[in-house]
């Protein structure tokens, strides 16, 4: 056989090369994305269509016939070209906003404490952010000074010690209240659903009879319900005289009905763990505990990182019902201050409300991009 006719055989792998021109850029992915198919196409249009429409009078109703500033509501009636018009006639009354921000954000806690508050924010912060972050040292310290040492500290700041002045906690409100309901409903919650979880797969028929019960009941009811329950019923199981404050009712019914629903979370997680890994924990001759601890309980919550936040979003929501126990969480207060005779007027409610939900989507959209970073960390090895 001639060299000519032998066959060729490389011994070197092809570079990689890039993808051509038209499938690369803005214009492939619209083209990709958005025009596709026909209905891709007709769908597009109309969207553009009801983009075009509807984005104009938004922006020249929130921003540029707003109203800045003011004093009371006459201003909120009076439009760019002067002059008063009637109700409704002009834009967002921001004015409102700017005039009741303090008390949107601290209730009615007394003007000249609110550095406690303030300064409870900041430590939560700086606490909170080396916690957020995978690479930074310390976990396990930084972990008891944000979960036990500050909702010590939090207190007596808050409520009244270290000889500062006795605030009580009717006088609490506004998005401070909204913070440290979810804060602790989100703390309590997904300890002890971890251990209804475990609980409900436990092999004692006691153990298991109960948290299923629990779970069940609590899963069965809505939270105001719950909430009833706690700032009516408790005070009536405790010995005469002693009574719970409103506010730690609220927390504790909170924490329970959250705690419920993050058990069934965590039992997806743990039915989703393949047999081998309980099987290979078995053959180390790891205990029950250890077996969970180290093997089973960190790949059940990866996998559940999704469901374990979307509970978390729904509690930092559902703490807007407190209102009907007479607390004022955020949603609240801007509610309550909607009967100010001073700006009283058509276009105050949307704008009070318009606030109320940028700001908790604010929140609600911060921990959602934090779970999507944190899966991304993990590499759950899921399709994204």
């Amino acid at each position: 056989m001639s060299v000519a006719d032998k066959p060729f055989v490389r011994t070197s792998i092809l570079a990689a090369e890039p993808p051509p021109p038209g499938e690369r850029g803005a214009v492939a992915w619209i083209r990709r994305n958005l025009l596709a198919t026909p209905k891709d196409v007709i769908l597009t249009i109309l969207a553009l269509a009801l983009i075009a429409w509807a984005v104009p009078q938004l922006v020249n109703w929130l921003f540029i016939q707003a109203v800045w500033s003011g004093p009371d509501r006459t201003f909120c009636a009076t439009t760019i070209q002067g002059g008063i018009q009637p109700d409704g006639w002009s834009g967002a009354c921001w004015a409102f906003i700017s005039a009741k921000y303090d008390q949107f954000i601290f209730g009615r806690y007394p003007l000249g404490e609110r550095w406690r508050p303030a300064i409870v924010g900041i430590l939560f912060i700086l606490l909170l952010i080396p916690m957020l972050i995978p690479s930074a040292p310390r976990k396990g310290l930084n972990a008891i000074l944000l979960f036990a040492v500050l909702p010590v500290i939090a207190f007596w700041l808050l409520h009244g010690g270290f000889g500062l002045e006795v605030v009580e906690t009717p006088l609490w409100g506004g998005l401070m209240v909204t913070l440290v309901l979810s804060f602790v409903g989100i703390a309590v919650s997904l300890p002890c659903g971890i251990l209804l979880a475990l609980g409900r797969r436990s092999k004692m028929p006691v153990i298991r009879m109960l948290c299923v019960t629990f779970i069940e009941v609590i899963r069965g009811v809505p939270l105001i319900t719950v909430l009833f329950m706690a700032s009516v019923m408790l005070p009536l199981f405790l010995p005469t005289g002693w009574n719970v404050d409103k506010l730690l009712r609220a927390l504790i019914g909170v924490s329970i009905f959250t705690s419920a629903y993050m058990a069934e979370v965590i039992r997806g997680g743990l039915q989703a763990i393949p047999k081998g890994q309980f099987e290979g924990a078995d053959s180390l001759g790891l205990g029950y505990w250890q077996k969970t601890r180290l093997i089973i309980m960190p790949q059940a919550i990866k996998l559940v990182i999704p469901s374990i936040v979307n509970t978390f979003i729904g509690t930092f929501k559902d703490t807007s019902l407190v209102t009907i126990i007479g607390m004022f969480d955020l949603l609240g207060i801007v509610k309550l201050n909607f009967s100010d005779a001073n700006w009283a007027s058509s276009v105050t409610p949307i704008t009070g409300l318009i606030f109320a939900g940028f700001i908790f989507w604010l929140f609600c959209f911060g921990m959602s991009r934090y779970s999507g970073f944190m899966e991304r960390h993990l590499d759950t090895g899921h399709k994204r």
